[in-house]
């Protein structure tokens, strides 16, 4: 096993990638949300977001459900057990490297 710093590096960059970050961690607390919201809530670009959300979804982290509603398109993006798993999964491997650097100490 190599350094706290080398393991960071190995840390998945599909997940860890800002946007994508936050769009699944929100996604985590809630289930499923609209495009609006999650718009709203990350401060992304409709095009970024829908760029983002066609990443997760691709990879089967997210869902996504469009319909119309009273004449309007409506994007509605659910997290999968999949990306439920991995986000999870990503957030405790974050806390183990936080936790690893508090206690790294240079080799002399």
């Amino acid at each position: 096993m190599g350094s706290v710093f080398e393991e960071m590096a190995g840390l998945d960059r599909l997940i860890h990638e800002p946007s994508r970050l936050a769009i699944l961690t929100a996604l985590s607390t809630c289930q499923r949300a609209d495009f609006v919201f999650l718009q709203r809530i990350t401060g992304l670009t409709g095009g970024n977001l829908s760029s983002q959300i066609s990443k997760l979804a691709d990879a089967g982290l997210v869902s996504v459900e469009k319909k119309i509603i009273a004449k309007r398109s409506n994007t509605l993006v659910q997290i999968t057990p999949r990306g439920q798993e991995a986000i999870e999964q990503h957030w405790q491997q974050l806390e183990q490297l936080r936790k690893s650097a508090q206690e790294w100490k240079p080799k002399s």
